[in-house]
């Protein structure tokens, strides 16, 4: 009986010594060269949010109760997602000097956000422009047929991954491929209706920042390389200091640079005049340089339909008689565009 007891007790003991399952995330990890002093955790889906503190050595550890999902990680400058579950002891390493290809989690449930890290390169992989873009309308439909398959096979390979994550992808993916198609199919428009070597869409007298008239025909002989902007577009003004630096190592190359605005009344409380006002504020401002002119009628302007241009900024390049180079050239922030010019020994 005495035996009986002591293994009652020792049961007992055991029971009560047993450790209680966490209901919290566990996160620590270490970032080399660290952007900022703190880290971001937002939930994809709900209001959740909790800074972290990152030490000086870029060591950082909390804990966070969550409820089960995906979650964005921000360093300050860059992000990444990861699935957070409580009861989760995760340890992150991250490099910001290639921060997507560095992450790398440790620990109890890292296997689903190394799921999710290896897959957002994948796709970097699969959807590369630059590879995709030359491609004729059959070659690219076979191609997103097999980018398709592929990533299905990657979200289908691992049945320990939670299905919160699975079934996201799976059900996106045509979702996520549709932009990129649509893409794609612009520009393989382009080329089809803007062969390289017919003649160019022209524009006649457009009023010139500088007081005068300026039309393509009084810039045959050269190169010109049209900047189609205005100055309420933000990707616009991002490619201003590349277009400077442009201008300033091509000045007296056989090239003209030709900003066009298309600033119009729509955007400047129905006002041409305020429109206009605007476009030679930024000029000065920004001590554009480049032969700057305003197109007459904004989006419904001669040179700016005949090249059915919907958005913006739009770059084109013409050559010295004024047929086309291309009717979507590279942006002046693009490598591409330099090897274009070294091509046509500009």
């Amino acid at each position: 009986m005495r035996k009986l007891f002591l293994l009652v007790g020792t049961f007992a003991l055991l029971i009560s010594c047993k450790e209680e399952p966490k209901d919290y995330v566990t996160l620590s990890g270490q970032i080399t060269n660290k952007n900022s002093d703190s880290l971001i955790i937002r939930s994809r889906y709900s209001p959740y949010s909790k800074t972290i503190p990152v030490k000086e050595d870029g060591t950082f550890s909390d804990t966070l109760k969550v409820e089960t999902g995906l979650y964005n990680l921000y360093d300050g400058n860059e992000s990444t997602n990861l699935f957070l579950k409580n009861g989760f002891d995760l340890n992150v390493t991250i490099s910001t000097d290639e921060f997507d290809e560095s992450i790398t989690y440790s620990g109890n449930g890292a296997e689903h956000s190394n799921f999710i890290a290896k897959e957002y390169l994948l796709q970097e992989k699969l959807l590369n422009l630059d590879e995709l873009i030359d491609l004729d309308s059959s070659k690219m439909e076979n191609r997103f047929l097999e980018i398709k398959n592929e990533l299905m096979t990657y979200y289908n390979s691992n049945k320990a991954i939670d299905t919160l994550i699975t079934n996201k992808y799976i059900n996106d993916v045509e979702p996520m491929l549709k932009p990129y198609k649509t893409y794609l199919a612009d520009a393989i428009a382009l080329r089809t209706n803007f062969p390289k070597g017919a003649p160019s869409p022209t524009f006649e007298e457009y009023e010139n920042y500088n007081g005068s008239k300026t039309s393509l025909a009084d810039l045959k002989g050269k190169y010109v390389y049209v900047d189609v902007w205005a100055t309420w577009c933000g990707p616009c003004k991002v490619e201003i200091p590349s277009l400077k630096k442009l201008e300033k190592d091509y000045h007296n190359k056989n090239i003209q640079f030709v900003s066009m605005s298309i600033d119009d009344d729509q955007t400047h409380q129905g006002s041409w005049d305020k429109a206009k006002a605007s476009w030679k504020a930024m000029i000065a401002d920004k001590d554009l340089g480049g032969i700057q002119i305003f197109a007459p009628n904004g989006w419904q302007s001669d040179f700016v339909r005949d090249y059915k241009i919907n958005g913006i900024p739009r770059f084109i390049l013409i050559d010295p008689n004024g047929n086309i180079v291309s009717a979507d050239a590279p942006r002046p922030s693009d490598p591409k565009l330099l090897e274009l010019f070294n091509e046509l020994s500009i």
